[in-house]
């Protein structure tokens, strides 16, 4: 199992959240809009990508999918409608995070409507999102190696710390208590 590149942030069960989210420069906006533009032309491939890794690394987080929680094999995985479909909305709302970068209301309001959802609905434990942004990080990393260069892997780290700041912050808005600190 991987361990996930860290994201920024402090995970709930610390109790420790910082104030605000870092914000991102003029500068930092356009390289994640430039580089985007490369991921998300392939969005549904990536984002499947994205999620069998998450899965194969962390199959903890198949509990909430009934779906497909009982596939071990990436290539069914692949295959799976249920895990396309979701893949496909993971990278919608990032596509929405990044063609608002320039509106940080627009951007709170996306990524608490992701969070209040996930918290509440369907019961996942935050550090999920974390891990999950950090495994977007690795495979964009790895899928686009001319886009995503050092620098540009950094911009990305800070604004993956903003989304999981964001959704944590969602979470505390409902009043999340946590049920478990072993589900990964």
């Amino acid at each position: 199992m991987e361990s996930p590149r860290d994201v920024g942030g402090e995970t709930m069960e610390h109790g420790e959240r910082p104030e605000r989210a870092e914000p991102l420069t003029d500068a930092e906006r356009e390289i994640i809009q430039n580089t985007w533009v490369h991921v998300y032309e392939n969005c549904e491939d990536v984002g499947v990508s994205v999620l069998i890794r998450f899965f194969v690394n962390f199959p903890s987080a198949k509990q909430y999918f009934s779906q497909f929680q009982d596939m071990d094999d990436p290539e069914e995985m692949e295959r799976s409608v249920q895990l396309r479909h979701h893949a496909r909305q993971v990278m919608g709302a990032i596509n929405k995070v990044v063609e608002n970068l320039h509106d940080p209301e627009k951007v709170s309001s996306v990524l608490a409507l992701v969070g209040k959802a996930h918290a509440v609905k369907h019961k996942v434990e935050p550090m999920y999102f974390k891990i999950l942004c950090g495994v977007m990080l690795e495979v964009f990393s790895e899928d686009f190696p001319e886009f995503f260069t050092a620098e540009v892997q950094m911009v990305w780290t800070k604004l993956m710390g903003a989304v999981y700041w964001h959704v944590t912050g969602a979470y505390t808005e409902v009043g999340w208590v946590q049920l478990s600190s072993s589900a990964v």
